[in-house]
């Protein structure tokens, strides 16, 4: 595609949308950004970027229309977690995509989930496999991205200090993989499908750039920040009551999982950024408390 057909990238002020429209514009394209509020720190940093923002929202078909007017390309993602959970994600997916049938949009890629059809029984899987169905109905030539679990989630559950020592927790066993990717490299997986659509119109493809056991995460964490850090398996079963949509997650992964072709992702895209070095540019180890002195018993007593 030439540099000046625009591209429209929804939830540009967001992880993915952000590092696709920041990709587009390395790459020296003319990126449109849907945002709620232009005025937002987020989306005044895509504009300095050089992102051209218009202001509309998923939930407004006009809108929308007016953002798709003459644009080449879109990149579409939804979140389940705001209002609304996974109803509203696939809503509005569905708006979007009705939206660029009008427009004409001559390349739609859409963000899913990796594994979204392989009966994960996780909504917010499940919503995005039904999108991808959806999408299937209309006359609109789209690219499928699936993208594994995300570098950045680790974080939310990141080495903390456990009797002395920092552990990383998780619901999985010790010998069980997960596929990982950088926000980063979705970016350049989505700008890669838009430059070349003679490769990646029709295509569905699950992308990660990583694949790491616990305890490798943890060595990982380890080696980014240098200290210490052991893996626990945490037990599933208090997260069944809490969190049924996760435990369910790690249930999947244990049996059947994230499939991306890593070896020939590799292969593509050498330069595919791994947990350790993504680590070591974004995570700071949280100070470990000295443990207590053991007391020394009164000599005589």
């Amino acid at each position: 595609m030439a540099l000046d057909q625009t591209i429209l990238v929804l939830g540009g002020t967001g992880r993915q949308g952000g590092a696709v429209a920041r990709e587009l514009l390395r790459r020296g394209h003319t990126v449109h950004a849907l945002v709620r509020d232009p005025a937002a720190e987020r989306a005044a940093e895509l504009r300095e970027a050089g992102a051209v923002l218009v202001r509309g929202d998923m939930d407004d078909e006009a809108s929308l229309t007016a953002a798709m007017a003459g644009v080449h390309g879109v990149f579409s993602v939804q979140t389940f977690r705001g209002p609304g959970g996974v109803e509203a994600e696939e809503r509005q997916a569905r708006a979007v995509a009705d939206a660029a049938v009008r427009a004409g949009v001559r390349h739609f890629v859409y963000s899913s989930v990796g594994g979204a059809d392989r009966d994960t029984r996780v909504p917010h899987f499940e919503s995005k496999h039904r999108t991808e169905q959806y999408l299937r109905t209309l006359d609109l030539p789209t690219t499928v991205l699936r993208p594994v679990m995300f570098h950045d989630i680790l974080l939310d559950i990141a080495p903390r200090p456990v009797e002395g020592e920092l552990v990383l927790s998780m619901w999985l066993d010790p010998a069980t993989p997960v596929q990982l990717i950088a926000t980063a490299d979705i970016g350049v997986f989505a700008a890669d499908a838009f430059e070349d659509p003679d490769a990646w119109l029709g295509r569905v493809v699950e992308i990660a750039g990583d694949c790491l056991t616990g305890p490798q995460m943890a060595a990982a964490f380890e080696a980014a920040a240098g200290v210490p850090v052991s893996y626990r398996r945490l037990p599933i079963e208090p997260l069944r009551s809490a969190r049924p949509d996760l435990a369910n997650m790690f249930d999947w992964f244990e049996r059947d999982g994230y499939r991306a072709d890593l070896g020939e992702l590799r292969r593509g895209r050498p330069g595919l950024v791994s947990l350790e070095t993504w680590l070591a540019a974004n995570w700071t180890a949280p100070t470990v408390p000295a443990a207590p002195a053991t007391p020394v018993a009164a000599a005589g007593r």
